[in-house]
């Protein structure tokens, strides 16, 4: 992967460190027609500019997200870049001119306070996104359950908040791609099949345990019959002659017994990858695990 053009986000569960294996199962044939591309869960975005950089000949990209406020920060990126750099720029350096950690908690905070306010235009609220990105705890992004983002600061000795290069070259990336930036439920995305179509699905992973579970990426959970709903989507994109691959979690490798992803595709390929976690609260809950690759292709 490029070392400009990439996530400017970190975000939980994202594909960067699995891009190597990932790109081992794509369908052959993407290697050599022109098609599109479609990620109804863009989340941080590894695959999209992984995609985007390495496959020329795709014709059209469609990326959603439910979340709001990462798909206005897509929006921005692609098409007021300049603009979001000055703000960060102000951002960062009001934040590391304060150097004791009591200072920044409290930029933070306001900060933060801001962002659940909704606070400002379109260019704050992107700017916020990415700040509270670079200086909460651990890198996450959760939300409650009013949609709230509640994670606490992070108490960071020198984070880069306004990395210019970046955001550049994933501006560039995404105004020379034929790009369409998406919000909402990942069911309309099935209207953007044209051709030769590859859907890469990337949804809130199922927990393994009832204590490992994240999934609040906006507000609301996605719970098991969500699981069911997305599978049934997948037959669709099936029935319409699309290839498709998902990411999900590997339950029956914590618990023998637990087959429902087993079970849920039965009609597909289910391979298995190995995924390093570092977004954990818990370091001894971060490490090596496998993940499901679940596909309608050989």
């Amino acid at each position: 992967m490029s070392t400009e053009a990439k996530p400017f986000l970190k975000w939980a569960g994202g594909k960067g460190q699995l891009l190597s294996q990932l790109s081992e199962h794509l369908p052959e044939r993407i290697s050599k027609e022109p098609f599109t591309y479609i990620e109804p869960f863009v989340g941080g975005g590894a695959m999209l500019f992984y995609m985007l950089q390495y496959f020329g000949n795709i014709r059209k990209a469609v990326i959603n997200d439910v979340n709001e406020d990462l798909i206005l920060t897509y929006r921005i990126i692609k098409c007021d870049v300049e603009a979001l750099i000055a703000n960060l720029d102000r951002l960062e350096k009001d934040y590391l001119a304060i150097t004791d950690q009591n200072g920044r908690s409290q930029i933070f905070y306001e900060v933060r306070e801001r962002y659940n306010q909704h606070i400002g235009d379109s260019i704050d609220r992107a700017s916020q996104l990415i700040f509270l990105n670079k200086t909460c705890f651990n890198g996450l992004y959760r939300v409650n359950r009013r949609g709230q983002f509640n994670v606490p600061f992070g108490k960071y000795a020198n984070p880069t908040i306004c990395n210019a290069k970046l955001l550049r070259a994933d501006s560039q990336l995404l105004q020379s791609a034929k790009v369409e930036i998406c919000q909402g439920d990942y069911a309309q995305t099935i209207q953007h099949i044209d051709g030769l179509t590859f859907v890469y699905l990337d949804p809130p992973y199922r927990p393994l345990d009832a204590t490992s579970s994240f999934t609040a990426y906006a507000k609301g959970d996605f719970n098991d019959d969500d699981q069911k709903a997305l599978a049934a989507f997948c037959h669709q994109l099936n029935d319409a002659g699309c290839y498709w691959m998902e990411s999900n979690a590997d339950c029956s490798a914590k618990n023998p017994e637990d087959t429902f992803f087993e079970e849920l595709y039965k009609d597909y390929r289910i391979v298995r990858v190995y995924a390093s976690r570092f977004i954990n609260a818990n370091p001894e809950k971060r490490g090596k695990l496998t993940e499901l690759l679940i596909k309608n292709y050989e």
